[in-house]
């Protein structure tokens, strides 16, 4: 009885939730987990960013793929050895650095929450699932609820653009920066599927917390003993 008055206070105190966890711990004791969204303050969010720029997963990234074009020579006007692969690898890191920014402004402006919130779920396949969906969504309002996200669809593709009109040879063109676009749009899902089986992200990196939902969330717990 205690437990339901508890969840039906919190309920109605709180408005909605985007994610509950019931957890037993024994046979007695059991726990109520509710993890409830709060809005990224701004230091977070420019942490976030700094983390997702600058972070391990742009610059493993750009070192893997410096490596696969240096094997296929692409472009091949850069040519072989370490300047060559310097300069792909360095090219990568630009598309992911252009990508990160423009998807942090857009999603300012458009006034949504880009930072990645590991799932909250069990299963591979269902984490797998929640990582290739945040690929392309992102948290509005006050209650966390998740959109269809136009900064995460644009950004990919911004950075292939920039790349091309920047750095690339003249020859490569907006139909390269499209096609260089998706691949950038599927590794910006490999990276997310990385964070969530891999690493936690800046929250486990800065704060040592590793919540299902941080950084943008907070966790109570509600306990009755039978």
């Amino acid at each position: 009885m205690l437990a339901s008055s508890a969840i039906g206070q919190s309920a109605a105190g709180e408005g909605s939730s985007s994610d509950n966890i019931a957890t037993p711990f024994s046979s007695t004791t059991h726990a109520q987990l509710r993890v409830t969204y709060i809005r990224p303050t701004e230091k977070l969010k420019i942490r976030n960013y700094l983390f997702d720029a600058f972070g391990p997963y742009p610059i493993a990234g750009a070192a893997i793929l410096g490596a696969v074009n240096q094997a296929h020579n692409t472009p091949p006007e850069w040519g072989q050895g370490f300047n060559a692969y310097g300069e792909r690898a360095g090219s990568h890191f630009g598309i992911a650095l252009a990508t990160t920014t423009t998807r942090y402004a857009l999603a300012e402006a458009f006034r949504e929450d880009t930072i990645y919130y590991r799932c909250e779920c069990k299963g591979i396949l269902r984490r797998i699932g929640h990582a290739a969906i945040s690929t392309v969504t992102a948290r509005r309002g006050k209650d966390g609820h998740r959109r269809l996200s136009f900064p995460a669809l644009i950004a990919p593709y911004a950075g292939t653009m920039t790349a091309v009109y920047g750095w690339y040879p003249g020859r490569y063109d907006a139909k390269d920066g499209l096609r260089m676009g998706n691949y950038a749009l599927l590794a910006f899902m490999a990276g997310n599927i990385a964070r969530e089986f891999i690493y936690g992200g800046p929250h486990t990196l800065f704060s040592q917390l590793d919540l299902p939902g941080s950084p943008g969330a907070e966790a109570t717990e509600s306990r009755s003993n039978h």
